[in-house]
């Protein structure tokens, strides 16, 4: 009966016996991440010792101080351009800014000096002549605008100091051709403009045209009562 008992537990029909730790799984499970955990740890420190013993690390630092310097120096370089890029574009700026203001002050003496030629022109005009007397035509302008208007102007004195005031009126006749034909027409309202004044008087107005009227000449024509004192008359 031993012997029978003492093979069962010898052979493979022997009942089955495990062996278990005694230590619980979580432990198990942190032992097993610090031994990871040092594993990398060592392998890290086996890499930064090779670079260091190969020089690979040295180089590197030296070559990211360089780039370093390269990058501030570039941008030191980028900011001085800038700062002439601005300068430059104030400069235009004032410089364009002087042009305009030089050109409209330009403009603006142009205009003073024509108008001072048509005043000295004018007076120049009212300079007694020799000999002369009573009303004169002194000037008699006339000019067509776009085709349709006729601007016209004139100019009558009495060449002597001390004149008497002078009551008339002023005539003026247009000619030309219209439709191939000779064409004549006078102001409107008559054809006549009051006219008084003592030394002198300018006149200026504006006439329409008939369409397609060409004007050849312009007469202006003095008149005081029925008696006519002065003639003139241009061409276009």
């Amino acid at each position: 009966m031993r012997f029978k008992l003492l093979r069962r537990r010898l052979t493979i029909s022997a009942p089955r016996m495990s062996v278990r730790s005694a230590m619980p799984w979580p432990l198990r499970w942190a032992g097993v991440a610090i031994m990871l955990g040092l594993c990398a740890a060592i392998t890290l420190w086996s890499f930064e010792f090779g670079k260091s013993i190969a020089g690979l690390d040295s180089g590197a630092k030296e070559e990211l101080l360089r780039l370093r310097a390269d990058a501030e120096k570039l941008r030191e370089e980028r900011d001085k351009a800038q700062s002439v890029f601005n300068t430059s574009a104030s400069l235009l700026t004032a410089e364009k800014t002087a042009q305009e203001r030089m050109l409209a002050q330009l403009k603006s003496l142009e205009a003073e000096n024509r108008s001072l030629r048509n005043d000295l022109g004018f007076f120049e005009k009212l300079i007694p002549t020799s000999g002369a007397e009573g009303v004169a035509i002194r000037a008699l302008q006339a000019e067509v605008l776009g085709g349709t208007q006729l601007k016209w102007q004139v100019l009558v004195i009495q060449p002597v100091k001390n004149a008497r005031e002078f009551r008339g009126k002023l005539e003026l006749s247009i000619g030309g051709m219209l439709d191939g034909k000779p064409w004549m027409m006078d102001l409107p309202s008559g054809g006549a403009q009051p006219l008084q004044f003592r030394q002198y008087r300018r006149i200026e107005g504006m006439v329409d045209l008939p369409a397609q009227a060409v004007v050849k000449n312009v007469s202006a024509k003095v008149v005081e009562g029925t008696a006519t004192r002065a003639v003139q008359s241009i061409k276009l």
